[in-house]
């Protein structure tokens, strides 16, 4: 049985892009494993987006097929980019979208880090 969020990769997407160099970005931390850099329409005072330099379209398949090092220093970065923006006392949030319904808009497992500002409610449902 397929796992859902897991597929064929889209080299084309705007993170594959970023990670080739094709596009810039606000680069904030980079290392083996991670890419982290600021989201071009923030959603809070500090809004970062930290990705895996590997082909993987989600958490799913990036829980599914990537190495235990490569998971290891993904997760190990993104706690070195929140304590490098000093988010550690104060707190911070990360979000991942996945799929459709999760609202994942680029095809690129990545985690969004929100801090700087006391944040809102986590979830808010669309109005029927």
């Amino acid at each position: 049985m397929p796992v859902p969020g897991v597929g064929d990769y889209d080299d084309q997407n705007v993170f594959a892009k970023i990670l080739r160099g094709e596009i810039p970005c606000r680069r904030i931390y980079e290392d083996l494993h991670a890419l982290a850099f600021h989201d071009i329409a923030p959603q809070a005072p500090l809004h970062v987006l930290v990705i895996p330099k590997g082909r993987y379209v989600s958490f799913a398949d990036f829980a599914a097929k990537g190495g235990e090092d490569e998971i290891a220093g993904f997760v190990r970065a993104v706690g070195h980019v929140a304590s490098q923006l000093g988010l550690d006392a104060p707190g911070y949030r990360l979000l991942s979208n996945m799929g459709r319904d999760g609202g994942q808009e680029v095809p690129h497992f990545h985690v969004h880090l929100f801090g700087g500002a006391m944040l809102g409610r986590m979830v808010s449902l669309p109005s029927a």
